[in-house]
């Protein structure tokens, strides 16, 4: 496929056939889901399409459209995250407090929603070097190495960021709760 400014349907076919494999397996690794891969893969092609005008051939089309997978994945994750996880000990609705399965109220599980909620504004809050890697590590419980891979940083530095997010969460959670 030449660099122009429009791709027709038998383009986009060949960039599906030459890259959705690495689309898709690239949108797996962030998201570890497949059904989400699936439709993320789906996004990139849609999104090459739209913004074919936008590509300026300095790069491989290969990189580029795994450039829009990690920025398309990293979009969903976030809003995803905004919805489920709980950092609070590693712990999920439902989890007894001694370890086993117990049925919670409904007060207090809109407690611990609430809860939830308030603390990811808190997250939402971190600048983007210490939040994406938090995101990676307690959402995706990717390793070290893995987020390493992704973020393009060293695995020193991802250790370090994820720890300094954690910290500065703690701290302006500490503080919110200080004030009730």
């Amino acid at each position: 496929m030449q660099h122009s400014a429009e791709l027709n349907i038998s383009d986009i076919r060949m960039l599906m056939e030459s890259y959705g494999e690495d689309v898709w397996n690239y949108a797996y690794v962030i998201t570890r889901n497949s059904h989400t891969a699936d439709d993320i893969a789906q996004d990139v092609f849609i999104k090459a399409y739209q913004n074919v005008s936008f590509f300026r051939g300095e790069a491989s089309i290969k990189t580029w459209l795994l450039k829009i997978t990690r920025n398309t994945a990293l979009s969903y994750l976030k809003r995803a995250f905004l919805r489920r996880v709980v950092l609070i000990g590693g712990r999920s609705p439902g989890d007894g407090l001694n370890g086993t399965m117990s049925s919670p109220s409904a007060e207090s599980e809109y407690l611990k929603r609430e809860e939830a909620d308030e603390l990811w504004q808190e997250v939402l809050k971190l600048p983007g070097k210490f939040r994406d890697p938090l995101v990676l590590s307690v959402h995706l419980q990717l390793t070290i190495e893995e987020i390493s891979g992704i973020t393009g940083l060293s695995p020193g530095t991802v250790k370090s960021r994820i720890y300094r997010a954690k910290k500065k969460v703690a701290a302006r959670w500490e503080g919110a709760n200080d004030d009730e």
